[in-house]
């Protein structure tokens, strides 16, 4: 090691680093972290320009040396600036961010897509089979929201109408889908509840907690999903059927229905049966035809062909069934499901294999597999 090199380059580097803006003393810091680093690596790999090497590796410390200080006075800052330590209010701005994604510049369905995706974490995919499209559909519904907000200010909200259809789809995802949102949902949708005086609002919320309410039936200990007139109702959240109850009442009693509201009487009539064979299909036909009327909805039409089934007998449901598209997610399902009550089994089981094909989740899949199975085992030989 030439010790006699290293000393004769310092007032140059020094010099060098100086002219570059560095404080005297932090860039003399810097040289000498710098002459340490040499006397350590240059016996092994000395290089070919002492000094441009010197000058780097000094420089490169004064740098971080900065860095760190400058890191430390903000960490300082923010110390001084904390309140003293107790208590202090919890603040969740996330139904804030619903309302302000739901911009008055986007379409009602462009809103809920650009909510679902940058707010509710749900997936292209995910929202694209709620919305019953294709998923380059979807992204390019997505993407022109993006485009059309990203040069607006956010100091406008939507409207209610297009934050409940948010809550109300991440609430599906959830409690349907791969991805635990449920609870989040009506976490937000009790404190919209809470904030204004709408009956939607309140529909939305006792429509969330009735379906909530059986989820623990839902499935059996292996995963598979067990259909609502297998379900164990000792298995049912009592509390939360009469909270809901409670809830859609005083919602009804306002005169002003809705489609959640409509909705939550459905579910409440199917949690008030003790039985399944106790259930009040007829009144269940007539709630979804408020339903039919008030959205006009295909896929309403598809569940009120299956509690036309129920309350007038299979061939009335396939005939409402019939004049449905049957590229409709569930349709061959809910045919399976006619066809079965009507004593066809071939055509049943043949309908269910074929649902099971078109399944979204894989748990439906493998139910409506069981089912073409179980059918199958019982045809004649």
């Amino acid at each position: 090691m030439n010790e006699a090199l290293l000393r004769s380059l310092t007032p140059s580097v020094l010099g060098i680093l100086v002219r570059r803006g560095a404080d005297f003393t932090a860039a003399e810091d810097a040289v000498q972290d710098a002459l340490l680093e040499a006397v350590r690596v240059w016996p092994a790999d000395p290089p070919r320009d002492a000094k441009g090497w010197l000058v780097t590796v000094a420089w490169r410390r004064f740098l971080d040396s900065t860095r760190s200080d400058a890191a430390r006075r903000r960490r300082e800052d923010r110390a001084d600036e904390e309140p003293a330590p107790g208590s202090a209010p919890a603040v969740d701005d996330t139904l804030q961010l619903y309302f302000l994604c739901a911009h008055p510049s986007l379409t009602p369905s462009s809103a809920v897509a650009l909510t679902l995706r940058a707010v509710g974490g749900l997936t292209t995919r995910q929202i694209a089979r709620a919305y019953l499209v294709p998923e380059a559909t979807m992204a390019q519904r997505i993407s022109r929201a993006k485009r059309t907000v990203s040069g607006v200010r956010f100091d406008r909200p939507g409207d209610v109408a297009t934050v409940l259809r948010v809550l109300y789809l991440v609430f599906n995802e959830g409690y349907s889908g791969d991805v635990d949102l449920a609870a989040e949902a009506i976490r937000l949708t009790r404190q919209l509840a809470a904030a204004i005086d709408h009956p939607e609002v309140k529909g939305l919320l006792a429509l969330m907690l009735l379906h909530h309410a059986r989820r623990a039936a839902r499935t059996s200990p292996d995963g598979t999903l067990v259909p609502l007139a297998e379900q164990d109702r000792g298995r049912w959240d009592t509390e939360a059927i009469a909270e809901g109850v409670a809830i859609l009442q005083a919602a009804l009693a306002r005169d002003r229905l809705g489609e959640f509201q409509a909705q939550a009487a459905v579910a409440a009539l199917h949690a008030d049966a003790p039985t399944p064979e106790e259930t009040d299909w007829v009144q269940i036909v007539e709630w979804y035809d408020e339903l039919v009327r008030l959205t006009g909805s295909p896929v309403v039409r598809l569940n009120r062909a299956v509690a036309v089934g129920e309350a007038d007998g299979p061939r009335a449901g396939l005939a409402a069934l019939a004049a449905l598209d049957a590229s409709l997610p569930r349709h061959a399902a809910v045919a399976a499901h006619l066809h079965e009550r009507d004593g066809d089994l071939a055509t049943a089981a043949r309908l269910y294999a074929e649902a099971a094909h078109k399944a979204p989740t894989l748990a439906e899949r493998d139910h409506l597999m069981l089912q073409a199975a179980r059918l199958h085992s019982r045809r004649p030989r």
